[in-house]
Order: structure tokens, then sequence, then C-alpha cells
């Protein structure tokens, strides 16, 4: 949705192959940068996402928990304001829990769209909420959804909601950030905006959550180094690596790395890269926002700020946006 994009439409084999060069080309490219890095939309294969749900349940984790709390109280003013026969579109559906308070909410929703880059995954919660939801259209969207993708025409029966909770916006450098919401504002068609914001907090706090005692996420990051051996032919050894997390105050973000235990060089196809001990890989960023900054990020956007929900302990945000008017 970013940049228009057009794309000729082919079969699964070649969009696996498509798919399986930009995958190649963002590993070399980030892995030859000063700084190495890995994109973090990788992180979600198969066996990622279910490590991801995994972490979602742990005790130090506090987002989902906390999110879904703010939900529950929130959801049924939600969904008076959103109205009936409403379209729901969720931007990384991830297990769809906190969708499930939603559709349960509205008053005879029309249709769910949830739109991940983890298709069969995502495939399998699409097919659990069709029997949930049985009179529910449901069509899912396999796609990156920071890049151009497209969504069912709007049919008019209803409101159209984004739903982008688990503070995944915060997976966004800042100013990308606020071009995502931007674009948004003016491409998907959306009456309103569900979106959860992890807020700033106490460093200890942040930093468990990030890498937890029984190493959850530690094995959820080293899983892309497993998936970049399976799918693009490298020699990472996992055991010579180890998982980091650190919370950046000038930045304000949570970022995950990966550390070499050791000297060593990796190889990727034909691709060789030298790491020094304690070099590390950047594979993730978790952007904290305060409160007025997030909401006026969203109005420079082009979004209303309807309401807001915080839990008693002000760790996590739910905001209700609004559509700029015609």
């Amino acid at each position: 949705m970013l940049d228009k994009v057009e794309f000729v439409a082919g079969s699964d084999d070649e969009k696996s192959r498509h798919d399986r060069v930009a995958f190649r080309a963002s590993v070399i490219a980030g892995l030859s940068a000063d700084q190495k890095t890995l994109e973090c939309k990788y992180l979600y294969d198969d066996l990622g996402s279910d490590l991801f749900d995994q972490i979602c349940d742990l005790p130090e984790y506090y987002p989902t928990r906390t999110e879904l709390g703010i939900l529950e109280t929130a959801t049924p003013e939600i969904a008076r304001m959103v109205g009936s026969r409403a379209e729901l579109v969720e931007l990384g559906s991830g297990a769809s829990r906190k969708t499930r308070l939603l559709l349960s909410a509205f008053d005879t929703p029309s249709l769910y769209v949830p739109v991940d880059i983890s298709a069969d995954y995502m495939m399998d919660v699409a097919e659990q909420l069709r029997g949930e939801y049985p009179t529910l259209n449901v069509e899912p969207v396999v796609a990156d959804f920071i890049a151009p993708f497209e969504l069912p025409k709007k049919s008019g029966k209803g409101n159209r909601l984004l739903f982008f909770p688990g503070s995944t916006i915060g997976n966004l450098h800042r100013a990308e950030a606020a071009e995502f919401l931007r674009s948004l504002a003016t491409s998907s068609d959306a009456d309103y905006f569900v979106i959860g914001v992890d807020l700033k907090k106490d460093t200890a706090i942040l930093e468990a959550a990030y890498d937890d005692a029984a190493g959850v996420t530690a094995a959820f990051n080293l899983n892309l180094l497993r998936r970049i051996n399976r799918e693009l032919g490298a020699n990472f050894d996992l055991d010579r690596f180890k998982h980091k997390a650190v919370y950046n105050e000038v930045e304000g973000r949570v970022e995950m790395h990966l550390v070499s235990r050791t000297a060593q060089n990796v190889s990727v196809g034909d691709c060789e890269f030298e790491f020094g001990k304690g070099e590390t890989i950047h594979s993730e960023n978790s952007y904290k926002y305060g409160l007025n900054e997030f909401a006026d990020m969203a109005k420079a956007a082009g979004w209303r700020s309807e309401q807001v929900w915080t839990d008693p302990d002000t760790l996590f945000a739910v905001f209700l946006l609004a559509a700029p008017r015609p």
C-alpha cells in the first residue's frame, strides 16, 4: 500500500520462487551492511508463528494479556461505533484470539479479511473461524501488509474496520510507521482503525518481555537462522549464536540481536560473510510510544483519534481512530 506496484498473477510455484528471490536478496543485503541486519518479517515461518504464540503466553510478556484485558473493556464501545454488518480487516492475523472478541461483539459482521505473510498458518486460523462463525465470509489475503497488496472491494453493507493489534506498529522505524499510517488512511477504504500500541516504561520490564527465562524468545530469534539454512542453503551453526535483547533508551525501542559467540565465517549459497566474536545481527526493533506521541503521529497521518483505552498500570494502549472526513 505504501507505493503502488503492479504484480502479474501467477502460479503458487511462481509466487514461491518470487518470495524466495526476495528473501535471498534481503538476507544478502542485510548481512553485507556494516551493522548486519535481517528483516523481522522473516521471523514468521510456520515454526516462528507457533513460537510467537508461545511467547504471548509467557509471564514476562505483558503485551498480549494486557491488550486482551483492554479489548474486553473496549470492544462493546468499538462495536457500537462501527455499527452493524461491519467488515473487519486484520493486519497480521496471528492466532486471532483478539479478533474473536470483536467478531463476537459485532452485530452480524459481514466480512473478515486476515492479512498475513505466513500462508499455511493463516489458512488454518481462517478455517477455524469459518467453523466458529458459519455466516461470516472469511477471505484471507497472503501478503506482507507493509508492502503493496490488494484487499477485497468494500461491499457497502457496513463500515470497514482495520485491526492492528499486538503493537506490531512498533516493528517499524518511526518514519516508516508514520508513512504506514498515512498510506492506510488514503488507500484502505477503512472507516475506523483499532491499533494496539506498547507504551514507554521501566527498562527491566521491557527487556524481560523480550528475553524470557524459558528461552522461548531466544528460540524464536534463532529460528530465523534455521529458516535461512533451510530455504537459502546457508550453513549457520545455531549453537554459535545467542539471543540478546536490549532497550535503547535514546531511540525508544527494544532491539533484538543474534550475537556471534566466536569469530566465524558463514555462507549463504555462494556468498560468504565474516563474523567477529561478539558481532551481532540486528533482527528486530520494537518501538515504544508515549500516549501523546502516538496520538500526534496518527493525527499527522490523517486519522482522527476517537478514543484511547489503557490498563491501570499504563503499560499498553488501544487507540480507536477514525478515517479522514471527505
